[in-house]
Order: structure tokens, then sequence, then C-alpha cells
């Protein structure tokens, strides 16, 4: 799968979720959400944004390098909101209005980037090239931060030694947390709880 293919099919799955969330919001859709963004964000500033923007100095096209800049702006916004989000409880009067503006948000995004960024990657990169970084990118989903890091750098060098850092951080925290929620399924007799 070549990297704009990867990119289009994470914005649908977490396209589905915002409207499950749409539909019945709760901190369990959030918290898929966060997980989500929070890899793809990952995966984007690492290699996909560094090799457009390299391809768009190579070729000379500023305006590709421009959509990377304002991409990263709307990453960096998101993260914090991510964070925000994953901080609150379900019951928080907050909690779903942080949730629908970066439902809106992360929308808006998709369009630009499936539309005028994408357009400009498929003139600076031949085929060979985004099936290379596709590669790259989905085994690097398999290791990116699970969580928003609103403060982490968000272009190399500095992502690259951070991410791998909060990486293990995320983890560890996701297997703590997936021990405390088996705990607490098997004293609810199996039923879903969110710890």
């Amino acid at each position: 799968m070549d990297a704009l293919a990867l990119l289009k099919k994470d914005h649908q799955n977490v396209e589905k979720l915002f409207a499950r969330f749409e539909k019945n919001p709760s901190k369990a859709i959030a918290d898929k959400f966060v997980r989500e963004l929070s890899i793809h964000a990952a995966v984007e500033e690492q290699l996909f944004y560094p090799a457009i923007r390299k391809a768009a100095e190579e070729n000379k096209l500023e305006e590709a390098d421009d959509k990377v800049l304002e991409a990263l702006e709307e990453h960096h916004v998101a993260k914090w909101v991510l964070s925000e989000i994953e901080k609150l409880d379900e019951d928080d009067e907050r909690f779903e209005a942080k949730c629908m503006v970066l439902i809106e948000s992360v929308r808006h995004h998709v369009k630009e980037e499936e539309g005028e960024l994408f357009r400009s990657v498929r003139r600076l990169m031949k085929r060979n090239q985004l099936a290379e970084l596709g590669r790259l990118m989905q085994k690097a989903k398999k290791i990116a931060p699970t969580r928003p890091h609103p403060r982490a750098p968000d272009e190399p060098p500095g992502n690259l030694l951070a991410g791998g850092m909060a990486a293990v951080m995320d983890k560890g925290r996701d297997m703590i947390k997936g021990l405390a929620n088996g705990r607490a399924r098997r004293k609810s007799g199996g039923r879903e709880v969110n710890a």
C-alpha cells in the first residue's frame, strides 16, 4: 500500500470513529480516536512530511512545503486538544464539546491534506517512492507513540528521538491500563469498563 493510500485508510478509520461518537458520545470511542490520531500524526511527522519537504525542495515547489507547514500547525493544535480529551472524564461538561471541536478540525485537515497536498505529492514523487514510503510508514505505525505529546518536537531529528521515548512510555501506560481494564472486567462479570 503506498503512502497516500495508507493515509486515506487511516482517515477513513478515524472518520468511522467520529461518526460513532456523534451517534453515541463515549469516552471509550474518544480513547480510540485519540490513539489512532496520535499514531497517525507521529507517522506523518516522522516520515511523510519530511519526505514531502525534501521532494519539494529538490523540485522547487514551495507551495507543497507551505502546505506541510500548515499541516504541522494543524497537528500541533490537534495534539493539544487530544491531550485535553485524554484527561477528561466522560461526564465532564466540556467533554463532548471538546471532542466535537476536534472532529471539525480534523475533518478540515483531512479535506485539505487529501486535496491540495496529495495532488502536490503525486507530482513530486514517483509511484515506487510512494510505495517505499508507505512500507516504511506501515512499519513505523507499529512502534509509534499511542498518545498525544503536544510539547514534543514535530520535525526531524527531534521528533524521531522524542517519538521513540514517548512510544516506550505510551506502550507501558497502555499495558498498565489494559491490565487494570482486565481486572475491572473480571470483577464486573465481563462487561466493558473504562479505567
